[in-house]
């Protein structure tokens, strides 16, 4: 036993390591000369997300600010398709946002705060707006090029617009990225979320988690059997209903305790630009870690760049890349800039009996809280009439994140299982029946994992999964990078822009 506790806890280690370089800097803990401003690492993830996102904003000329009254506007409109696709370009939009909004926009945002402070907030919102055009830059390949199947279904997302734009030869690029999707869904997009609802409905109901686990499993697999249509359906209907009453919820909040609301704003500002030394550090350490924090907490929350929601938005409705590249960076823009800052302003803004130690504060982000349990008791503090003993505020909080978290498990059900066709059509002698059964399989495994998750430790899950996320990231950030060039050309209207691969790459072998 103990040299398993010792393999154990070296395999911990080993994963943490690369971890904290990918997203952090650092390698055994310590900051790497050639990857560091002063003391301070710079997380190559970051510099790879940021600089890529800035090429595509500046190559749209800032599209995604200018267009985002338009995006807002066709937003009513989209909740009726107006081309080929499976779902309504809403119910995409819905499907995707149900895959981005999740423990990132409850409990990510308070660790943003936890980690770089106040300031955080404002490198997320930085963040946000170039993620909306990488974001664009996702949806509109997505529907450029993607593949109709020999029975007539649409598909795609980053690995059919790396082969359908790239060609043949970047098949190697599709298979890394299928592969890393296929860790990100068992690991952060299901694991760490089957987790987070067994505790939500362990400490709503007082049920035993691996209870908590089968139901939940049971619920998803009743609506992922029904494939993309189905999680869609439900997906444009729970979405925003709950957005918008957590919203609404928050706003009441916020106008509850008006009076603290320029002091947040001032906190916010003086923490993004302050250049304050931080202990031992260099004078402007302070920015630096709220820039690291913002921006981590940022892509963790809506996912710009990172591939998934692209896979989603394929299958709208629609056959203009412009219309739901537009739909794609609005899911970014709703969940960072107004969900998380719903969420980051109710934490930093509503007054109620904190404490730090031995110490009494005002405001939730001041106290020994961490994670989702900050941003529930900001919420019990500005709603604490109970009902069964138990806040209104910390009910809101925690309803929110089943339903979101439930939503979540749904979506990436659908993320993993188009990676793994994917990767299965590529095998000689794969066919359309073929794909119909390994649907059924994964399907059965996913919520079989839904359970196994829901009472893990997941101190290695949670490391996995940023090592995971980054694999899923780096093919489709180069992906996006080359074809920059036809995405700047879709912004502009020209719905066929760029090459075309699909005789020479059919995605389904026996289509062609």
């Amino acid at each position: 036993m103990a040299a398993n506790a010792t393999g154990s806890t070296s395999l911990i280690d080993q994963v943490t390591n690369v971890s904290d370089f990918i997203w952090g800097g650092t390698w055994n803990g310590e900051p790497l000369p050639w990857l560091s401003i002063g003391d301070q690492p710079v997380p190559p993830m970051t510099l790879i997300l940021l600089g890529i996102g800035m090429w595509i904003m500046i190559g749209l000329k800032f599209y995604p600010i200018r267009k985002l009254g338009s995006a807002f506007a066709g937003l009513f409109k989209s909740r009726k398709g107006e081309g080929a696709g499976e779902i309504s370009p809403f119910a995409a939009l819905s499907t995707a946002l149900s895959g981005q909004v999740g423990t990132g926009n409850l409990a990510g945002v308070a660790t943003a705060i936890a980690l770089g402070g106040p300031g955080a907030i404002f490198w997320m919102w930085v963040t946000a707006l170039i993620g909306m055009a990488l974001a664009f830059a996702e949806g509109s390949l997505a529907i450029r090029y993607r593949e109709k199947t020999s029975d007539g279904v649409y598909r795609g997302g980053p690995m059919t617009y790396i082969m359908l734009g790239l060609g043949k030869k970047w098949t190697w690029l599709a298979i890394v990225f299928c592969i890393g999707t296929l860790f990100s869904a068992l690991v952060t997009g299901n694991s760490i979320q089957a987790n987070a609802i067994a505790d939500g409905m362990s400490e709503l109901f007082g049920i035993e988690e691996w209870i908590g686990g089968a139901v939940t499993a049971i619920l998803v697999f009743i609506v992922i059997i029904g494939g993309i249509k189905s999680i869609g359906s439900v997906a444009e209907k729970i979405i925003p209903f709950m957005a918008g009453a957590y919203i609404v919820m928050a706003i009441i909040a916020l106008i509850l305790n008006f009076g603290d609301l320029p002091e947040t704003f001032a906190l916010i500002f003086d923490g993004a630009f302050n250049p304050q030394a931080a202990t031992g550090g260099f004078a402007g350490a302070a920015i630096m870690l709220a820039i690291r924090a913002g921006v981590a907490r940022g892509l963790f929350s809506n996912e710009a760049g990172q591939g998934s929601t692209p896979i989603a938005h394929a299958v709208a409705q629609t056959s203009d890349p412009e219309q739901q590249g537009r739909m794609a960076m609005l899911g970014t823009f709703i969940d960072t800039i107004v969900i998380c800052t719903m969420t980051a302003l109710v934490m930093l803004t509503v007054e109620g009996n904190f404490t730090a130690g031995d110490q009494v504060v005002r405001h939730a982000w001041n106290s020994d809280l961490q994670g989702f349990a900050m941003t529930s008791g900001a919420f019990a503090a500005a709603f604490p009439f109970e009902i069964f003993n138990v806040p209104i505020g910390t009910l809101i909080a925690s309803i929110a994140l089943i339903l979101f978290v439930f939503t979540t498990l749904l979506t990436w059900s659908y993320y993993g299982e188009r990676a793994i066709t994917f990767i299965y059509d590529r095998v000689p002698g794969s066919t359309r029946a073929g794909e119909k059964v390994l649907h059924m399989i994964w399907r059965v495994l996913w919520c079989v994992v839904i359970y196994l998750g829901s009472t893990l430790d997941l101190t290695l899950v949670w490391r996995m999964g940023d090592i995971s996320n980054a694999a899923m990231a780096l093919p489709n950030l180069l992906a996006l990078a080359l074809l920059s060039g036809v995405v700047f050309k879709l912004a502009q209207g020209d719905r066929k822009a760029g090459p075309d691969h699909h005789v020479d790459t059919p995605e389904e072998p026996n289509e062609y």
